[in-house]
């Protein structure tokens, strides 16, 4: 059995008081106030804390616990300073500044839980929502794990007739393997890792689309996005098989904690059967930070395709 930590939360034990993000393989630069959690106690079946049944917690700093017993019995166990989670059997997380595991404490809930609205993609780690376009859709799980936007019809790749491949992607994800930092920079190195993801080779190595054979930038500059400076770089891609498309790599501060850089991929077919250029500025438009109502969309500026 792996004994890998999942990606969540885990108390920052260089900076106390806050936590950061595990991504599963590495510690990342997102970070945020240690929040309080509390999570509603079910009584276990027959009443008791037998087999089958779960403890749950309720922290609160300062406030009294108090146990009531109703037709069985209610366990509750409080923490003291770190919010009790579950941990996987034969899992713990390591600390961010010695590598040690921080006590019992395991991670936060899943950074994108599904939602009950179909019409938008939350993604909470950055902090941000994303508009879910007509005849797009939200899968629950994909190969590379993103949390992903895509056009709900697929076709048969045009270089490997085997696979399927959608008229349109966009997918968050957090920078990682580089020095660069600011969004200008990040969208710049990212839009050539975005355009072999899409058009070059999928994750498994198949030339879905016969390869590229030339792609150049049509649009670069700065975008504000959920009410931050951003970058974006767009480029057109020409593969050897099928109408190539567009890419473009969308960098910006995220909305939470210590606003780290979050990119934004998008990957449009060219062609009839592709979704309008004009696409991309709407759904930049659309990104708002998590509980931004008021304006029933983001405050992106307006790009020209």
């Amino acid at each position: 059995m792996s004994n890998a930590t999942p990606p969540g939360w885990y108390p920052d034990t260089a900076a106390p008081g806050n936590e950061r993000w595990w991504d599963g393989t590495a510690w990342t630069a997102h970070t945020r106030p240690y929040a309080t959690v509390i999570q509603q106690p079910v009584a276990g079946r027959g009443g008791t804390a037998g087999a089958g049944a779960r403890t749950f917690a309720l922290v609160a700093a300062g406030a009294v616990v108090v146990g009531a017993v109703l037709t069985g019995a209610v366990l509750l166990n409080r923490g003291d300073d770190a919010a009790p989670t579950a941990t996987r059997p034969g899992t713990s997380a390591p600390g961010p500044a010695t590598g040690t595991a921080p006590g019992d404490a395991g991670p936060s809930p899943d950074p994108s839980p599904s939602g009950t609205d179909p019409t938008v993609l939350v993604d909470q780690l950055n902090g941000i929502t994303l508009l879910v376009p007509d005849g797009w859709e939200r899968p629950e799980s994909t190969v590379e794990e993103l949390l992903t936007l895509r056009t709900k019809d697929s076709y048969d790749c045009p270089g490997a007739s085997w696979s399927f491949c959608h008229h349109g992607t966009v997918t968050t994800r957090t920078p990682s393997g580089t020095d660069a930092t600011e969004p200008e920079a990040l969208a710049k190195e990212d839009t050539g890792a975005a355009a072999d993801r899409a058009y070059e080779e999928d994750v498994v190595g198949r030339r879905i689309h016969g390869g590229i054979v030339s792609h150049r930038q049509i649009a670069a500059g700065p975008v504000t996005v959920a009410g931050r400076t951003g970058y974006r770089v767009r480029r057109r891609v020409v593969t050897a098989k099928g109408p190539g498309g567009y890419v473009q790599s969308l960098v910006f501060p995220s909305a939470v904690g210590s606003e780290s850089p979050v990119v934004v991929r998008y990957a449009f077919d060219a062609g009839p059967d592709g979704p309008p250029l004009a696409l991309m500025d709407t759904l930049t438009r659309g990104i708002r930070p998590i509980g931004d109502s008021e304006t029933g969309g983001g405050v992106g500026s307006s790009l020209a395709p």
